[in-house]
């Protein structure tokens, strides 16, 4: 805490220095980089290489059988969920519309690129020629990682400059790659759905970043920390959008059969389930009974995160609901509760509560895919279906369910160091006085980086906020007293 304290200090006082990235040249040195990276090490992989013709011969299947057929309708939803989902879930912000979808775009097309790098030297290397075989499932898989950058955007939205996200993605990305690396192939954890590997390193990553960018000063934004109608009712777009494909998102890299068939289901449930609960939870702690948009547009897709690594294992249907409805609950209070507490006593200022849809529930996921794991019985699975839905296969032919359980609880502790400690290292480098952030007063604002209209209105000062959403609750007295003066 003292060293990170004195960082802060020393990047505070070198504030004024002159010396800034620009956003054009970064954007083309990293594309030029990206090409010649490209050239260098990617190839198509037998599935879309022109040699599909003599490989579909040899090995007797037919054209529907290429993967492309299987996985494209996933990538579709998965691919939507990024562009459309992530960038539309963020436009609450009254005057940060332009940067919550603008800078989704840029930083997921440019996170992608670098994602099938990294992941394809820890797994598409091809050791003969060296190269690096790519198909649709690369794509889906590149487009997970860009995710777990995004839920880390959430947390500093409106907070930093273009440059300090492309920075933000480019560790991101990175550490991603090796912490998947670990948990999935060295530890041999399942996590269909990413509830550790995406949302639990997403989410504390984003976090920890925040509580080095921590701005003291930030109550200067506070007219611009709030939504309007016509924003909410944008932001809610992208709600629905992630909640109707997030059986997509759980279920795109599963095996094909039982296994893709059971997370979609499961995920299915999760999510209807929480609706109900965030209505309810949110209902019973606002004034009057009212629903609060804020947890209807983030705690209702909770159950989609949570159930991620269970999703293809044998949860059943009701223990599905019994996710779902946790996970309905936890979410709502820690956006009513927990949001405000770590923004005054922790010094971690979370825009879009990344820490309630994301963290906490990635972190129920785990357990959740621990507990399932562990209790897998032959009686439930069958033989077939252990090996099979676990791929106690090669070296880990002889492990236990026991064991598995065990496994997947050291996979979720990976993510959470991975998260954490990547988080406070990217944040160091993030308070170098080069990066063009905007002032404590000209946060949550497109005015720095956009274009804007020239009859955009003057927004109107608030006094009061919660969460990331300014609080619209006006004591009667003082309403009254206005209507009648």
């Amino acid at each position: 805490m003292g060293a990170a304290q004195s960082f802060r200090e020393l990047c505070d006082r070198t504030k004024n220095t002159n010396v800034r990235l620009s956003l054009p040249a970064v954007c083309i040195v990293w594309q030029t980089a990206m090409i010649i990276l490209f050239g260098v090490f990617i190839r198509y992989n037998e599935e879309s290489d022109t040699h599909w013709v003599e490989y579909r011969k040899e090995n007797n299947l037919s054209d529907i059988q290429n993967d492309f057929y299987f996985r494209y309708p996933s990538f579709q939803d998965v691919h939507v969920m990024i562009f459309v989902g992530f960038g539309f879930l963020m436009t609450f912000l009254q005057r940060y519309s332009f940067g919550a979808v603008g800078f989704n775009f840029l930083i997921a097309a440019f996170g992608l690129q670098w994602a099938l790098l990294m992941q394809g030297w820890f797994h598409s290397l091809d050791y003969t020629d060296g190269k690096i075989k790519i198909g649709v499932e690369n794509l889906i898989n590149a487009d997970f990682c860009v995710a777990g950058c995004l839920i880390a955007y959430g947390a500093v939205l409106g907070k930093v400059s273009p440059v300090q996200l492309l920075v933000l993605t480019l560790f991101g990305i990175t550490l991603f790659a090796v912490e998947e690396y670990i948990i999935l192939d060295l530890i041999h954890a399942k996590d269909a759905g990413g509830s550790m590997v995406i949302h639990t390193f997403g989410g504390y990553y984003g976090l920890s970043i925040s509580w080095m960018l921590y701005r003291p000063n930030l109550d200067q934004s506070n007219r611009l920390q709030s939504s309007v109608y016509h924003s909410d009712v944008f932001a809610m777009i992208g709600t629905l959008f992630l909640w109707m494909f997030w059986p997509s998102f759980n279920s795109a890299i599963t095996d094909h059969g039982d296994g893709q068939h059971r997370a979609a289901i499961n995920t299915y449930l999760a999510l209807a389930s929480t609706v109900l609960t965030t209505v309810a939870v949110s209902s019973l702690f606002q004034k009057h009974g009212k629903l609060d948009m804020v947890h209807i547009q983030n705690s209702t897709l909770a159950g989609g995160v949570a159930v991620g690594t269970a999703a293809e294992f044998m949860l059943m249907p009701y223990g599905s609901l019994i996710v779902g409805f946790c996970c309905g609950i936890i979410s709502t209070l820690g956006y009513i509760f927990l949001t405000p507490f770590m923004e005054k006593y922790l010094k971690i200022q979370d825009t879009c509560g990344i820490h309630n849809l994301h963290a906490m529930p990635g972190v129920i996921g785990g357990i959740v895919g621990a507990i399932t794991a562990a209790a897998a019985t032959e009686s439930v699975y069958g033989a077939e279906g252990l090996r099979n839905t676990f791929d106690f296969e090669g070296e880990f032919a002889d492990r236990s369910t026991s064991k598995q359980g065990g496994h997947q609880a050291a996979g979720l502790c990976v993510a959470i160091c991975f998260g954490v400690g990547g988080g406070i290292l990217v944040g160091f480098i993030l308070r170098l006085p080069i990066w063009g952030d905007p002032a404590d007063d000209n946060c949550f604002n497109d005015e720095p980086y956009w274009e804007l209209p020239e009859d955009e209105e003057v927004v109107p000062p608030m006094l009061h906020y919660n969460n990331h959403m300014h609080n619209k609750e006006i004591d009667f007295h003082t309403d009254w007293t206005i209507s009648h003066s």
